[in-house]
């Protein structure tokens, strides 16, 4: 479990307000990220977990803009970063802080690399967009970023290609890209899919060095809850496009609130058990066209479910202590009476 003591500035780096991102289906806009809310303090690490679908991934592709463009949209809601609202930028200004104060880690290191290009070049790119840089120096510094990732012979993979190198070695260039100019944020979305487990051991440990050497905050995105455990301060809970749970990590772990973190915890295998199969969540998580307007999302997969949250929109309230829950199991996240129900 997480035991770091940050010294953490009251002021967010990061504020995402009432997100909605919503994508083109046949014409209808459906939302894939609902009203979702959180920050990110100067050098903290925020998890954020849930099963494949929550919309965990396009919420950081909202961040960084990166949707795709005409079937993809931010219907509504604030992204601020460093007070400034990256969500009303033209593209020439969210590329000036793209890549240089936000940048990203994505899920599959062999197709975010380009494949005709040498690791070196693609690595100086980023050097001589936001740098004032000789082309010499940027090959230099590619060098020295190979390196501080923990490549070895970093002078002869500079010239080598993404097809020559093991998922280990690509996920590592993919960091030295991404930390390249010293980012302020780094969001990691699924950093360790697809290694194995020493090497996923060792991309973790290496992305807590530089996080702790250059004074990054980190949004780390996985379903993974043990990554979770080991590298986290807070934690967020996504499940269909909204947050049901947000706590610090130590508290998410021994007394989680929500059924869904509840299930989730419960579903990771424990040495002790002697049990013959895994526990697992009944039922798949709703696609976006099939996602409910009202009422909670999971109560048709919730073994606590009442009648009520089928048509109750439970709110993400805090519960205590900073424990932010959406669940009509608590009363703070009951709607007032008179209040439209979200």
């Amino acid at each position: 479990m997480s035991t770091k003591n940050i010294q953490q500035s009251g002021t967010p780096l990061l504020e995402v307000k009432n997100l909605e991102t919503a994508f083109d289906i046949d014409g209808t806009f459906y939302n894939a990220v609902d009203n979702v809310s959180f920050s990110v303090k100067p050098r903290q690490i925020v998890g954020v977990v849930g099963e494949s679908g929550c919309g965990k991934s396009v919420m950081s592709l909202s961040i960084m803009q990166l949707l795709p463009k005409g079937i993809g949209k931010i219907k509504s809601g604030e992204i601020v970063f460093d007070g400034i609202h990256i969500e009303k930028m033209d593209e020439n200004q969210v590329n000036k802080i793209r890549g240089k104060d936000i940048s990203m880690i994505f899920q599959e290191p062999m197709t975010s690399l380009n494949p005709v290009f040498t690791i070196g070049s693609q690595i100086q790119e980023v050097l001589l967009n936001h740098q004032k840089i000789s082309k010499n120096d940027a090959r230099q510094k590619a060098i020295a970023l190979l390196k501080s990732v923990g490549i070895s012979r970093p002078e002869k993979i500079v010239d080598e290609y993404p097809h020559q190198l093991s998922g280990g070695m690509r996920q590592r260039v993919m960091i030295a890209i991404a930390i390249a100019c010293q980012p302020k944020l780094l969001i990691a979305d699924e950093p360790t899919t697809a290694l194995d487990v020493t090497v996923q051991a060792q991309i973790l440990e290496l992305l807590k060095e530089i996080q702790e050497v250059n004074d990054m905050s980190i949004i780390l995105i996985t379903h993974d809850l043990g990554v979770v455990a080991e590298m986290c301060d807070e934690v967020i809970v996504m499940y269909a496009g909204r947050i049901v749970e947000q706590t610090d990590v130590e508290t998410l772990f021994y007394n989680p609130k929500h059924p869904y973190t509840t299930l989730l915890l419960g579903a990771i295998p424990k040495m002790e058990d002697e049990a013959d199969r895994l526990s697992s969540i009944q039922g798949i998580v709703p696609s976006i066209t099939n996602m409910k307007k009202t009422g909670c999302r999971f109560a048709n997969r919730c073994p606590m479910a009442m009648p009520e949250c089928q048509t109750v929109t439970p709110i993400l309230a805090d519960n205590g202590d900073g424990h932010k829950v959406a669940c009509l199991l608590f009363e703070t996240s009951r709607p007032k009476e008179g209040a439209i129900s979200q």
